[in-house]
């Protein structure tokens, strides 16, 4: 019996030594590294703003000061600006969804973005740049209405813009201008079908059956 226990006794011994020894090791690892990393590891997926950094490091269970301790040293290098991340995006926003200046304003609130570096970056867009995306907006929803009524097309076009963050004039007038045009070009149409098809029986000759 001695002699099967003194193995047993060894083996637990060393599972013992070996779990302490990795809970050693992992008491050992630095918090500011480990931090360093779940930022770095964020940044790379795409920019992100200081309070989302943040976030995702409390969610992480990464004490405070240590989190602000790494997002000032990532700020000292660079690689956290909100006024860069700011600008870029309201450019990626805007080209890439055609968002208007008060959707941008929600959007960078909610990433936790201060209000003056908000306005900073959206005072780059002038009412004429909003306008014009607008219209961009306004002419590709267009393509895939064709043969909807006006009515329609405008109560859709009028619900996109809205959303997407344009102010009511604005969204009034660029949609009722580009449905007006629509209208007209079908109706010009419609018009030299007709006189197509006027000078086409007008030319027909006549059967030798006609009087």
């Amino acid at each position: 019996m001695k002699g099967e226990a003194g193995p047993a006794a060894a083996d637990r011994s060393s599972v013992t030594s070996g779990t302490a020894a990795a809970s050693a090791r992992a008491g050992r690892v630095d918090p500011l590294a480990a931090a360093r990393e779940i930022c770095l590891h964020q940044l790379a997926a795409r920019p992100r703003s200081r309070a989302e950094l943040a976030a995702v490091l409390s969610r992480r269970g990464v004490e405070e000061e240590i989190a602000g301790l790494v997002l000032d040293r990532l700020a000292e290098v660079g690689l956290v600006d909100d006024e860069a991340f700011a600008v870029a995006f309201v450019s990626s926003a805007r080209a890439g969804r055609g968002l208007g200046r008060r959707a941008l304003a929600v959007e960078l609130r909610r990433r936790g973005v201060q209000p003056e570096v908000s306005e900073e970056a959206l005072a780059a867009v002038g009412t004429e740049d909003e306008e014009a995306t607008a219209r961009s907006l306004v002419a590709r929803r267009l393509r895939v209405m064709e043969g909807l009524p006006a009515p329609v097309q405008a109560r859709r076009l009028a619900a996109l813009l809205t959303r997407k963050g344009y102010p009511l004039d604005l969204v009034r007038r660029v949609v009722e201008e580009a449905v007006e045009a629509v209208v007209e070009e079908e109706a010009e149409e419609a018009d030299s079908d007709v006189d197509s098809l006027d000078r086409g029986v007008q030319r027909r000759p006549r059967s030798r059956w006609q009087s």
